[in-house]
């Protein structure tokens, strides 16, 4: 399993990002600093993804309640078993509660992904099981705050939503 090659800075944002309180600033307002930076760099970049060195894909969804679209930069996990295939890990930076985008996935499980700039079609469905597991420790290769996340999280399991490329 390959690690990603980070810098020493990367690796620090990746501990702030994980601790208590990185975590509770990042999900009330990274999001929006993302959606910025994904805008200036016409779709190529995300704040994340160059301040921590993680694959970050920008999700779109259809609203479980409304229908809207809703876009979300998003931490993502390459399947290595199954290219083009991407997992979405429903951390939600370690809250007691699952992230809006999840219950979007669930109601409507077909949503677009951008990622370097190109977009593409996907079919979600949550994983469990061995596919769980094995996604799970591609998970931790990847970013060193899921530990922290899932203790966190508590009783609450934290589901995995993999993203299966669409024809057409």
């Amino acid at each position: 399993m390959d690690t990603p090659k980070i810098s020493r800075l990367q690796r620090g944002m990746q501990k702030i990002a994980s601790s208590k309180p990185g975590a509770w600033f990042l999900a009330r307002f990274q999001h929006h600093l993302d959606r910025l930076v994904f805008k200036w760099s016409g779709g190529r970049t995300t704040m994340a993804g160059v301040l921590t060195g993680l694959p970050v894909v920008v999700l779109t969804t259809k609203g479980a309640k409304t229908g809207l679209p809703r876009t979300i930069p998003l931490l993502c996990i390459f399947d290595q078993q199954q290219p083009g295939t991407l997992a979405l890990i429903a951390s939600n930076f370690g809250q007691a509660h699952n992230p809006a985008w999840y219950h979007n996935l669930k109601a409507n499980p077909e949503a677009s992904c951008t990622l370097d700039g190109a977009t593409r079609t996907y079919r979600a469905r949550e994983i469990e099981g061995e596919e769980y597991e094995r996604i799970w420790r591609y998970a931790l290769a990847t970013y060193l705050g899921f530990p922290h996340y899932k203790i966190r999280a508590g009783e609450r399991h934290i589901p995995i939503m993999l993203m299966e490329p669409q024809e057409g």
